[in-house]
């Protein structure tokens, strides 16, 4: 079985799945669901600091698989021997501009510039907390691959990355670096920076496949059945990375949320799963602990081990962890 090429209808990219985005009918509900939301959106608690010992990076990891989460969905992967990072997005805020929207909850526990030796920079898709031009522009002379969607290389060679190191792909694609293949697939989604021009830059999820390990970083998805199918064709997955945050009642085919994360997983072949796109910015009217709260009731649920170590800590995938530490954060009436 193989994965379906991306379609368009028109200029616009179009998912596997009909799906509805939060458009502008959607805008007066949702601001109304914002104005009455009492959830704790933001934590009361302020959260870290966190800090990275970079020392850890001048040795490979044992087991060959060491994951740091630096927050959402910026991830730095250490997979049979390079090192990956997705979707970097180090700047303060989500937004067109730093003067205001949705403001990081913590800063990022280890600063750009101490940041080991890159492979390869996966971005997933065009939106601001995937796609970040600060963050872009420091890699402009680091002569690092980047691998993204359709599209999006346009906006990668304006901010400075040269032209030979981006590899644009479409559904089903494959990149060789070092002795890992790093396929693209389909994710249900949608791209755009701004009112205009929405859909016209392909979304995507990745397939990291080494001599050792194969995982799959899900970047932004609602549930569609392309998981099944991924599982079928190049499962099973020792680590499914899934996002389960930012869900909402006004878009549930765009965001998956705790419980169709962990069916996600299920349909993936997936081993352990580690939630991503939580617990770094206020996306959603779900209180910010919400989502690892609910995973671990479904994940006891369904039977599934999960992944969770403290964002900045280099952790070694070699089964089961929970470091619970959001949990020193809560306030007592989250509690």
């Amino acid at each position: 079985m193989s994965l379906a090429k991306s379609r368009k209808n028109g200029a616009k990219f179009v998912n596997t799945t009909p799906t509805t985005e939060a458009g502008f009918d959607k805008m007066i509900p949702i601001l109304g669901e914002y104005i009455r939301n009492k959830a704790e959106n933001t934590p009361k608690i302020p959260l870290g600091p966190f800090k990275t010992n970079i020392s850890v990076y001048d040795n490979a990891p044992a087991t060959g698989l060491r994951v740091t989460w630096v927050g959402h969905s910026s991830l730095l992967i250490e997979i049979d021997g390079i090192r990956i990072l997705t979707d970097p997005v180090w700047s303060n805020r989500v937004s067109f501009t730093q003067l205001f929207g949705p403001k990081r909850f913590f800063q990022p526990p280890i600063a750009l510039a101490d940041l080991p030796k890159i492979d390869v920079v996966i971005v997933s898709h065009d939106h601001y907390d995937h796609l970040d031009t600060a963050t872009i522009r420091f890699f402009a002379k680091k002569s690092i691959p980047f691998i993204t969607p359709l599209g999006v290389a346009k906006y990668l060679a304006a901010w400075g990355i040269p032209e030979g190191m981006i590899y644009e792909v479409d559904w089903a694609d494959s990149t060789t670096i070092g002795d890992c293949v790093i396929t693209a697939a389909p994710a249900r989604h949608f791209s755009g920076r701004g009112i205009l021009h929405r859909d016209e830059t392909l979304w995507a999820s990745f397939i990291i496949k080494g001599p050792q390990h194969n995982i799959y970083f899900g970047a932004d998805s609602g549930w569609s059945p392309d998981f099944a199918q991924i599982g079928e064709s190049f499962g099973p997955f020792d680590l499914t990375m899934l996002e389960i945050g930012a869900y909402g009642k006004y878009w549930p085919d765009i965001h998956m949320g705790p419980d169709n994360a962990t069916n996600a997983h299920l349909a993936l072949k997936g081993k352990i799963m580690m939630p991503i796109h939580w617990g770094t910015f206020n996306l959603a009217p779900h209180a910010w602990y919400e989502p690892a709260e609910r995973l671990l009731k479904f994940a006891k649920e369904k039977n599934i081990e999960l992944f969770l170590p403290e964002p900045g800590q280099p952790t070694e995938v070699e089964g089961a962890y929970n470091s619970n530490w959001w949990k020193r954060f809560m306030s007592t009436t989250g509690s």
